[in-house]
């Protein structure tokens, strides 16, 4: 029984080490990757604004396409309760954005203007300022980086500055919640097609 036992151990060791690494990590489990929150100071409030990072398994132009599909960001993440595109100013877009805050109690709404993409230090940018809404600033900023072959890094910054008294740690933070759910939404996104 000892022998049988040893002999059995020893062929599947064996049987381990012809396998080659590239079969042992096709057979491992893909690890989901989680986004990064952060925060970063502007030079346009004390708030500072919310934001998150992601890779991502896609191309940079596909994950380009799919932040520049400004009517569809309710389809990213539900935290965009509304998105349209409300009109056009030259190579600018406008979009409509309602967003909630403070867990539901409050609503932001907003038109950003988008500018078009810019490529800055071999980086994409897609940002959008405040052109009227129910808060002082809302700045959001997309930045997207090739990082290999269909590899992507994409980080979503979002600058909150609302007209209601409310401490800027709280705005952060659900800056950076809703910057986390729409990066991730992207990457989901970008992943299935």
């Amino acid at each position: 029984m000892y022998r049988c036992c040893i002999s059995l151990l020893f062929g599947l060791f064996a049987a381990t080490c012809c396998l080659g690494a590239e079969t042992i990590a096709l057979a491992a489990p893909k690890l989901a990757t989680k986004a990064q929150r952060y925060s970063v100071r502007t030079p346009y409030s004390s708030i500072e604004a919310g934001a998150a990072r992601i890779d991502i398994a896609a191309a940079s132009q596909q994950v380009s396409a799919i932040v520049s599909d400004f009517g569809n960001y309710t389809k990213l993440t539900g935290k965009f309760e509304k998105s349209r595109i409300v009109g056009h100013s030259g190579p600018y877009t406008d979009v409509y954005l309602q967003v909630p805050i403070l867990k539901g109690a409050a609503k932001i709404w907003a038109v950003l203007r988008f500018e078009p993409v810019r490529t800055t230090n071999g980086e994409q940018v897609i940002a959008g300022h405040l052109i009227r809404g129910n808060v002082d600033r809302l700045d959001g900023t997309w930045k997207i980086r090739r990082v290999g072959d269909h590899r992507s890094h994409l980080e979503l910054e979002l600058l909150i500055v609302p007209k209601l008294p409310v401490p800027g740690s709280i705005v952060t933070g659900e800056a950076a919640y809703a910057a986390d759910e729409a990066v991730t939404g992207v990457r989901d996104r970008a992943e299935r097609e």
